[in-house]
């Protein structure tokens, strides 16, 4: 069965959200986008992977001033996987304080539980390399 119109904005608006909840340091509103158990690997930036919402927003509190000033997400696809899961393909765009900026693809799994849609797995993989013909 394809995933209904309110379902994918729901969770079109739950990756959006992520973001706005960084950003703004609301940090302690993290259950309104993660699963308690989120899997938030981060291997391909050679930092393993974080279980948990605590374990995110410790990470985050602990990079301080290092953390991006803006994270901008774009480019969503989804695909419904059944079972109330639901994987999400998206781009990052992160903007630091001095103006440099880097490029991710965030690959999610949603699902959708009693609070709603959330996110239980994201794998964060820098795009560090151009186009280039092969």
């Amino acid at each position: 069965m394809a995933l209904e119109a309110d379902d994918r904005l729901a969770v079109m608006e739950l990756i959006a959200l992520h973001g706005h909840l960084v950003d703004d340091g609301e940090l302690h509103r993290l259950d309104e986008l993660f699963t308690d158990d989120i899997v938030y690997d981060i291997t391909n930036l050679g930092h393993g992977s974080l279980i948990g919402v605590d374990a995110f927003r410790d990470a985050a509190l602990a990079m301080g001033a290092l953390n991006p000033v803006g994270h901008h997400v774009t480019n969503i696809v989804l695909t419904d996987l059944g079972d109330g899961r639901v994987g999400a393909r998206s781009k990052g765009i992160g903007v630091n304080a001095d103006g440099t900026c880097g490029s991710v693809t965030y690959e999610d799994t949603v699902v959708r539980g009693e609070q709603g849609w959330r996110i239980s797995y994201r794998k964060v993989i820098a795009r560090r390399t151009p186009l280039s013909a092969s």
